[in-house]
């Protein structure tokens, strides 16, 4: 059976901050939107934040219990918490400390992301915090309901993509050094030229003698940038001989991400776009039209991806804070990223160019915002 995925909602209170506290949790199946666990508990005397955490950490071993190794979107009006957890913000108190160690300890590095929502979308969570103070005030115990909530239409969320502030010349004139991600798109493959899908589930096929040229061009201007200090790339052949090029150039190691894979296409493997729209128009249809949509034959969704490139992302940022991080990928991640930081809608994907061994660059802020800085540069391959 594949593992599941897991929606957490999660949330605390105080009374007083600090005062009598409480947290509550929910965790929703991420297909149906079905209520599978509910968490409660009158905690003491405790701040807000104090009270928030302790809903995260039980919110994620709710879903734990039901199946460890599930993947989890975790959704909270904390933007403190999200943005912490995440490894964006650094956690200085000595209350938090702690139980942010506790709550990345439930599951596995990279099987949870964090996404911000408005109070109003969180209100089962809210909801169950309150309950549990209110059984505290009264000497009891919360008790769980009898019946499971009906089941509510999951909102598609991505991690952190409403929580970062809009950038402007407001903005805080010292924010630090900024992540910056240099992102370079493989070299060409055989496939390449024709414009066929090539994504996850196709035959994974290496560079092209073009290809490896285009690796070289990239390492030679890499090279003579000199900034780049850490190399991250997607596993598949054609991203691990682009990224090996360029970092044997540089003299660093690369360290390999899973969810920085191009998108899984389903039978559209190999297929141009023509002979798809041919074969299958009201798939390709769908696929066009909603994020959720997947391609014919089980292959996955660009809700699906940018789920796993949000955690891709945060993963990298906790690890290299500050520093420039050489990201190899594909087509699909890239754009997703550059979506992201520019805060654009999912069709946004469709009016991207971005050719074979071409380089971006976005640039992450301590304060969230995030900043696109080049876009689809090929000087180096003229």
């Amino acid at each position: 059976m594949p593992a599941r995925r897991f929606v957490v909602e999660a949330d605390g209170g105080s009374r007083g901050n600090p005062g009598p506290a409480g947290y509550g949790a929910v965790v929703r199946d991420g297909d149906t939107g079905q209520i599978v666990a509910e968490a409660a508990e009158f905690i003491g005397h405790a701040t807000n934040n104090v009270a928030e955490y302790r809903g995260l950490i039980a919110g994620l071993r709710a879903a734990r219990e039901i199946d460890p190794d599930a993947t989890v979107d975790v959704r909270m009006d904390s933007k403190l918490v999200v943005e912490q957890m995440s490894g964006r913000w650094k956690i200085k108190h000595p209350d938090m400390q702690p139980l942010a160690a506790e709550a990345r300890e439930v599951f596995p590095r990279g099987r949870v992301g964090y996404t911000w929502i408005p109070r109003e979308r969180n209100k089962d969570a809210d909801r169950l915090a309150n309950e549990a103070m209110d059984a505290g005030k009264a000497g009891r115990r919360w008790e769980p309901r009898a019946a499971a909530a009906p089941a509510q239409p999951l909102i598609v969320e991505e991690p952190l993509e409403t929580s970062a502030p809009r950038a402007g010349w407001a903005a805080p004139a010292d924010l630090g050094t900024p992540t910056t991600f240099v992102l370079l798109r493989h070299g060409e493959t055989h496939l390449t030229p024709e414009k066929r899908f090539s994504g996850s589930g196709g035959t994974d096929p290496e560079l092209s003698e073009k290809g490896r040229w285009q690796a070289e061009r990239a390492a030679e201007a890499l090279a003579a940038r000199g900034s780049v200090q850490a190399v991250v790339a997607s596993p598949m052949l054609r991203t691990r001989q682009t990224a090996e090029t360029v970092a044997a150039r540089l003299g660093l190691d690369v360290r390999y991400e899973e969810g920085l894979r191009e998108v899984d296409f389903g039978a559209w493997e190999g297929l141009t776009f023509g002979e798809v729209r041919e074969r299958y128009p009201d798939d390709l249809t769908a696929w066009l039209g909603s994020a959720k949509a997947r391609p014919t034959g089980g292959g996955e969704s660009f809700a699906t991806l940018t789920h796993r490139t949000g955690v891709a992302r945060d993963k990298i940022l906790a690890r290299h804070p500050g520093r420039t991080v050489l990201v190899v990928s594909h087509v699909s991640p890239i754009k997703t990223l550059v979506r992201l930081a520019l805060g654009a809608p999912p069709d946004s994907l469709y009016r991207m160019e971005l050719s074979a061994a071409s380089l971006c660059v976005v640039q992450y802020y301590a304060d969230g915002n995030a900043s696109l800085r080049l876009l689809n540069d090929t000087g180096h391959l003229r």
